[in-house]
């Protein structure tokens, strides 16, 4: 497990670092650039709004799914033709309510026009991650590792076009964005649908109502969790927005959104593990292997990864964001040094919170695959209303930070709470000289990173030179074993593979 679990990692990795920086760096921060921090803005306070009622889309679904056919392969195909039926009804259910809790709250014909639009969108996403829960629950990792670069594929042929094209460039719109995705994603959906009809020997759909009460019974704790967890993680630029007044609430949202893109980002690196991590821990839990090897294994990889993006991130904050972020057309010299200093301080503050993110992507992962799912609602039920707390009594007087200082705090205690869960659950014994090197760590790769910073040499040179300097460290801490990595990547010869 641990050689089908690297294997696939540095597939999964190498097709998503080659996309998604095309996308983020290419389109995305263009795309902001273009159109201004305002409306930048306002596009990303809806799309955080729309994120809010997710859940109806999927209702737990998706996460139940990958679980249950990587331990039971061969309902795929009655599990598809019914659950295939209530995605559809539940897009109906997900418009009305999202759309008419946008009009109770206030938002205005352009802003429920809008919505709708990006709302559309997320039903699209949800689907293609169903598609892909069942792609991965049958430990095809290599076809669902394509899917999940496809519709960002797409999405750069399209925008690239529009952004980078003189005559499309000059009138670019933000409606474009929005209607360039939701191509993108129907163009992915079907070729999802043409992958799983033929793994699951799909014919027609059916409707068996008992069938799918049970299936939705049993998807519910999943449900709750996914809310909570949305809640807590994309609620911060709604509570900006709202609680400040109109106009600087929106330009505090697009200082967030500028800090908060790079956090996303490297996100979706942590992220991958916890979707090779939840049919592989589902499986082993099942046939009673021994989790603790696989668990060590991924947990060091994910620390030494966030903790080093989070230090660097923090010492070289300005740079990044000056380099990322430069002045706009209608913006004074002052505004553009008051922009980029406030988005610096949050973007700094908000890389701390990968470490947390990517800690829970391992942890809760497990917790899941384990079906602890009460356990995890309690914890994220805490966490939501220690954000909403924090962004409450913070937004007012901090803006945009405060709402970083919140996400943080949540953040970490989300993770501490499922860090104790998990050595009590499955009995790991602490190893005080294995946290002692994680410590050391921790230190030194912000002392090698800082001392750096102060060197005569430029930002990019020193931040490569740190890295270097880290993966020595790395290993000979021995955080990870070198010669063992190399061992589970190495190709197998066939007498292996048959045994």
């Amino acid at each position: 497990m641990q050689r089908k679990f690297l294997t696939n990692l540095v597939l999964l990795l190498f097709l998503n670092l080659i996309i998604k920086p095309l996308w983020i760096f290419g389109i995305d921060l263009q795309f902001q650039n273009l159109v201004g921090t305002e409306e930048y803005g306002f596009y990303f306070t809806i799309l955080n709004f729309s994120f809010l009622f997710n859940i109806i889309l999927d209702l737990g679904i998706t996460n139940f799914n990958n679980r249950n056919i990587a331990q039971n392969s061969h309902l795929l195909h009655k599990h598809f033709s019914n659950i295939f039926v209530v995605k559809l009804l539940l897009l109906v259910v997900y418009f009305i309510f999202t759309l008419t809790t946008g009009f109770l709250i206030g938002y205005d014909q352009q802003q429920l026009r809008l919505l709708a639009v990006v709302g559309f969108n997320q039903f699209l996403l949800s689907f293609i991650l169903y598609l892909r829960s069942n792609i991965s629950g049958l430990l095809l990792f290599t076809t669902d590792s394509i899917l999940s670069v496809l519709d960002r594929v797409f999405m750069i042929l399209l925008l690239g076009f529009l952004i980078w094209f003189p005559a499309t460039r000059k009138i670019f719109k933000l409606e474009w964005f929005v209607y360039a995705q939701t191509i993108s994603y129907i163009i992915t959906v079907i070729i999802g649908l043409v992958v799983v009809i033929r793994k699951s020997a799909f014919k027609r759909l059916n409707w068996n109502w008992p069938f799918i009460l049970m299936i939705l019974k049993k998807s519910f704790p999943y449900a709750v969790l996914v809310l909570l967890m949305t809640s807590y993680n994309r609620i911060d630029s709604v509570f900006i927005e709202r609680l400040l007044p109109k106009g600087v609430g929106e330009t505090q949202v697009g200082i967030y959104a500028s800090a908060f893109r790079i956090l996303d980002a490297v996100n979706m690196v942590a992220y991958l593990f916890s979707v090779l991590l939840l049919p592989l821990f589902a499986n082993m839990l099942k046939n009673r292997h021994d989790i603790r090897p696989m668990l060590t294994l991924s947990f060091n990889m994910v620390f030494v990864l966030s903790v080093s993006i989070a230090i660097l991130s923090f010492i070289y904050r300005y740079e990044v964001m000056t380099m990322l972020y430069p002045v706009h057309i209608d913006e004074s010299t002052t505004e553009f040094a008051s922009r980029i200093q406030q988005a610096s301080q949050l973007f700094g503050l908000l890389m701390f919170g990968f470490v947390a993110i990517s800690s829970s992507y391992v942890m809760g992962t497990l917790l899941t695959a384990h079906g602890s799912l009460l356990k995890l609602n309690i914890t994220a039920t805490i966490s939501m209303i220690c954000s909403v707390v924090f962004n409450l009594v913070l937004v007012p007087s901090l803006m945009a930070y405060g709402s970083g200082l919140a996400s943080l705090v949540s953040q970490y205690m989300s993770a501490t709470i499922q860090i104790y869960l998990v050595i009590k659950l499955f009995k790991v014994e602490v190893n005080y000289g294995y946290l002692v090197r994680l410590g050391v760590f921790l230190v030194l790769t912000f002392i090698l990173s800082f001392v750096l910073k102060l060197t005569p040499l430029k930002w990019g040179y020193s931040v490569v030179i740190s890295v270097i300097l880290i993966i020595i460290v790395v290993f000979t801490l021995k955080l990870l074993d070198f010669k063992l990595l190399i061992h589970h990547l190495q190709p197998r010869s066939a007498n292996n593979r048959t045994a």
